[in-house]
């Protein structure tokens, strides 16, 4: 069977973004001084493999310490907010379809044989939520409130990749389960159903690292570029793609190429430069 190489590339982030192999046999996590780097694709910092740290939630823990009691901005994230920056304007969302252990974790669900739902209007419609996610529990809810609020209430990574393990392998977390543990478990058991049907739910409606980097996709360095003297507006790519695009390369696009196998003039090139 032929493995795609995006495919590999996916698998080979999952793997570096958590090479503390020694963290899953005791459930504890790592807090080197590589903690202090952020990997480009959503991977919880409390995963008892990650050696980096997630974007989102660096974010937030500066954010979270943004003013002071009289309100003066005493602390502004620029480290961070220039990683993201820089991921974003050297990959866009490529980091959504080659980067993000989430994102491999729906599409191998999506593989699951099952009646499919496809993109239409009422999708096209609702991944505007994860830019009022955005704004909302990653920006203005830290800052108000000093609390990682998309982290703690929204993200299902988190409960995949950290909840659920330290919860296995720590029995004191056993006995401590409250109502938050089963809210973060019902979002993730809901994100990881409807996976099996939707194609990459949490990443079209949900995730704000993805809301985040498509604004670069049209400036970043790698990505994909459309040949308009080779283009005939067949619209085949679009209706091939499984996101909710409205064209190759915008918002919504993850950067993938899978457009470019259906495209019978050769319009679509991998890189921009």
């Amino acid at each position: 069977m032929k493995v795609e190489k995006r495919k590999i590339l996916q698998f080979s982030s999952a793997i570096l973004y958590n090479l503390n192999f020694i963290g899953f046999k005791d459930a504890t996590i790592y807090t080197g001084a590589l903690k202090k780097m952020c990997v480009p694709g959503l991977n919880c910092y409390s995963c008892p493999g990650a050696i980096m740290s997630c974007p989102i939630g660096a974010f937030q823990n500066h954010l979270m310490s943004i003013r002071g009691l009289n309100g003066i901005i005493i602390r502004f994230p620029y480290y961070v907010l220039g990683l993201i920056l820089f991921f974003g304007v050297i990959f866009g969302r490529v980091v959504c379809g080659f980067l993000c252990p989430f994102g491999l974790f729906q599409e191998l669900l999506y593989k699951i044989k099952s009646v499919k739902v496809k993109k239409n209007h009422t999708t096209k419609k609702i991944t505007k939520i994860k830019y009022f996610i955005l704004i909302i529990f990653v920006i203005l809810l830290p800052i108000i409130l000093k609390y990682p609020s998309f982290c703690k209430f929204i993200c299902p990574a988190g409960t995949l990749e950290a909840g659920i393990v330290h919860t296995i392998f720590n029995k004191r977390l056993r006995e401590i389960i409250g109502f938050l543990f089963m809210w973060k478990f019902l979002i993730l058991f809901v994100v990881v159903a409807l996976s099996i049907f939707v194609y990459r739910p949490f990443c079209r409606f949900i995730c704000p690292l993805g809301a985040i980097y498509g604004f670069f996709n049209k400036v970043s360095i790698f990505g994909l570029k459309i040949d308009l003297e080779k283009c005939t507006h067949c619209n085949a790519c679009i209706n091939y793609c499984l996101m909710d695009v409205k064209m190759v390369g915008d918002m919504e696009c993850i950067e993938c190429g899978e457009c470019m196998k259906v495209c019978k003039e050769g319009a679509i090139k991998r890189y921009k430069v």
